[in-house]
């Protein structure tokens, strides 16, 4: 009886740490993204490379961020996120293009949709965490879900994607004043095939330990060539507003 009493406070003992430190959160991102560049050519080797920035002019976007998140003793972080993005364009084409084997004539009205659907599930370890810094590094899986499609009055052509794209994730956090704090927040990766880079800088108020509000700065870069016969990158800037609450 005694051993069993010794191993229940054992028990609690190791436990009552983690569940200490444990603690969920909720992250939500709104902004507008303006297209930096946006260039397609699909088929790479046969299609015509085609900007969905200026010979299709693309809109500015609204753009939604949903993130949710577990740290555990302290230092552990599991985290999910949900970022969808759609941006149209319109435009008259100054020449034939050739897209997805489909051709557009010069003087044709297009339109497009760049859709580009980000869901992510990761970890993060906190090398420093203390009152004025925190570093936190670790890996992300990333599952992509995109469409490109450009449409006329008599004509339509688009080409999906679904991958699982790795990426290192970092966070970088200075308190450089209460109750201010500076934050780096980033998923990035580079490949012969590709890259990918999504990273925020912003400024962050906290009015209490548990919420922190933001406004920021985001890139959202990358893409790829030659794998599946596509070629396509694009860059877009992100004007940011966003609130974290520890639930």
């Amino acid at each position: 009886m005694e051993n069993s009493r010794l191993l229940s406070l054992v028990a609690i003992l190791a436990l009552a740490p983690a569940a200490l430190f444990a603690q969920a959160f909720l992250d939500v991102e709104g902004g507008t993204a303006f297209t930096g560049y946006n260039d397609v050519r699909i088929p790479s080797a046969t299609g015509d490379l085609v900007s969905l920035k200026t010979e299709i002019a693309s809109a500015p976007a609204l753009a939604l961020r949903v993130r949710t998140g577990y740290t555990f003793g302290g230092r552990h972080t599991v985290l999910a996120l949900a970022a969808p993005l759609n941006v149209y364009g319109s435009g008259t084409l100054a020449r034939t293009i050739s897209y997805q084997g489909v051709s557009f004539p010069a003087g044709t009205e297009v339109s497009s949709l760049y859709r580009f659907d980000s869901f992510r599930l990761g970890y993060r370890y906190a090398f420093v965490k203390n009152d004025a810094l925190a570093l936190a590094a670790g890996l992300t899986g990333k599952l992509r879900s995109a469409d490109i499609a450009i449409w006329s009055a008599s004509a339509y052509a688009h080409r999906g994607d679904l991958g699982v794209v790795p990426l290192l994730s970092l966070l970088v956090e200075w308190r450089f004043t209460e109750p201010f704090s500076l934050l780096l927040d980033a998923d990035a990766l580079a490949s012969p095939f590709g890259r990918a880079e999504d990273a925020l800088l912003a400024l962050q108020y906290h009015p209490s330990e548990r919420v922190a509000a933001r406004i920021g700065y985001r890139i959202l870069e990358g893409g790829s060539e030659g794998g599946g016969n596509v070629y396509t990158f694009a860059l877009f800037h992100y004007l940011t507003a966003g609130l974290r609450v520890e639930l």
